[in-house]
């Protein structure tokens, strides 16, 4: 199968192969107008921003033809050039971007199509210790916010060690999961909790205990007032599993990962309220990891029609959870399987693709693949190829570019943000 081939050279920042309240008022800000073609051009762009350099690269569609789930075309296959964007390197070193969030409406420090990237590790390059939030435009990269844990507005159990999951809710609060260590060392993981954060980049609110233990991504789904956040979470059971040298040797798998889904009330004048929060799938396997520090439940989309789809890293397959809006009992042994094996290589990063497919990037070799709603492989593509295995351990975090010019992802071989387009 042809492929994608980065030209860049590799950096040796990779982790490993699989790398894996208080409710303040605030004044009212008129949200600013953005055009459309600056949002685009903000996408587009991302290349040219620094030192980065456009990659061209060949088609490397699996099956770039028409899916027959909803008579269209495969996403990926309007795709054939990666272009590499800026650093998402803050001042104070950060390492290993990891979550991905698009800015839909400017508010405060936010802009409309620039994209918020936070990061996992230090400058030391300690997993779970990064603090930092950037924000990526057509100009270059900018620090969003910096958190500090003695600073924090509630309870978040170790600390903070920012992870994949993160969004923007309308009003422009932004939320971060954070499942912190001590040094980067798997058994020194803790519960963590999700950051609310304004469009300051301060810190208002945390939610934490109950169902929230190592909250490891998420997805938002906001209409009205109201949003519903979907939290994968890798820590129940997993440390305590993780042997006598966690650092060394990958731990015992459990069935212990859940997806929880968290309903807020939403003001644009005070923080985020939670209404309910329920656990509507367990059973997704899970470990410690010398190299990925933890490998369990990671990407989530919600799809069109409420299903809610989860990248099982270790069962390679995409699960999917039915009625994910409506449902009050959790299933089981981590739910449906939508799609296994194939093209899918420990799938990590999640997105839903306009078309309703589901994205995701391979952890084991650089791809990103989308399957339909059906569970049909659709097209393929390797984004980066650098290191050995090809492209192991460099994807994560993904989201679809304004009006669907392309695919915005992290890399955390050469920590940029790059543009699949």
């Amino acid at each position: 199968m042809p492929v994608l081939r980065s030209l860049r050279s590799q950096s040796d920042e990779r982790s490993g192969a699989l790398r894996d309240a208080s409710r303040p008022r605030r004044g009212t800000r008129a949200p600013t107008a953005v055009a459309a073609g600056a949002a685009l051009a903000g996408a587009l762009l991302l290349a040219g921003t620094a030192s980065a350099t456009a990659v061209t690269a060949t088609a490397g569609m699996a099956t770039a033809g028409k899916s027959s789930d909803h008579g269209g075309f495969s996403f990926l296959g309007r795709f054939s050039t990666v272009s590499v964007g800026p650093s998402t390197v803050p001042a104070n070193g950060d390492l290993n971007p990891y979550g991905v969030a698009v800015v839909d409406h400017s508010e405060g420090d936010l802009v409309a199509g620039d994209t918020l990237v936070s990061n996992f590790n230090d400058a030391a390059n300690a997993q779970g210790t990064g603090t930092t939030i950037v924000q990526v435009s057509a100009t270059g990269t900018s620090l969003f916010s910096q958190l500090d844990a003695a600073s924090l507005p509630g309870a978040c159990p170790g600390g903070i060690g920012l992870t994949t999951a993160l969004a923007v809710l309308p009003g422009g609060w932004v939320v971060v999961g954070s499942l912190p260590t001590v040094g980067g060392n798997p058994g020194t993981m803790q519960a963590g909790c999700l950051i609310v954060l304004d469009s300051d980049g301060q810190p208002v609110e945390t939610i934490s205990g109950g169902a929230i233990n190592g909250p490891w991504d998420l997805a938002a789904v906001a209409k009205g007032g109201h949003a519903e956040l979907f939290v994968t979470n890798v820590l129940n059971g997993t440390v305590a599993a993780a042997g006598a040298d966690p650092t060394t040797a990958p731990g015992t798998v459990v069935p212990g990962g859940t997806v929880v889904r968290i309903g807020l009330r939403l003001d644009h004048h005070e923080a985020p309220t939670v209404t309910s929060e329920t656990v509507i799938a367990s059973g997704f396997p899970e470990r410690t990891d010398p190299s990925a520090l933890v490998i369990g439940p990671t990407g989530i989309a919600v799809g069109h029609d409420g299903d809610v789809y989860v990248a099982d890293t270790l069962g390679n397959r995409i699960a999917k959870v039915p009625n994910g809006f409506r449902r009050s009992q959790a299933a089981a042994n981590g739910a449906d399987t939508l799609s296994s094996g194939g093209l899918l290589d420990g799938p990590l990063g999640m997105t839903l693709a306009p078309n309703g497919d589901v994205l995701t990037t391979n952890a084991g070799n650089g791809n990103i693949v989308e399957t339909t709603p059906a569970g049909r492989q659709v097209a393929s593509a390797q984004l980066d190829s650098s290191g050995s295995p090809a492209g192991a351990g460099a994807l994560f975090g993904l989201a679809v570019a304004p009006h669907g010019n392309g695919v915005i992802f992290v890399d955390d071989a050469t920590n940029t943000l790059d543009l699949f387009h």
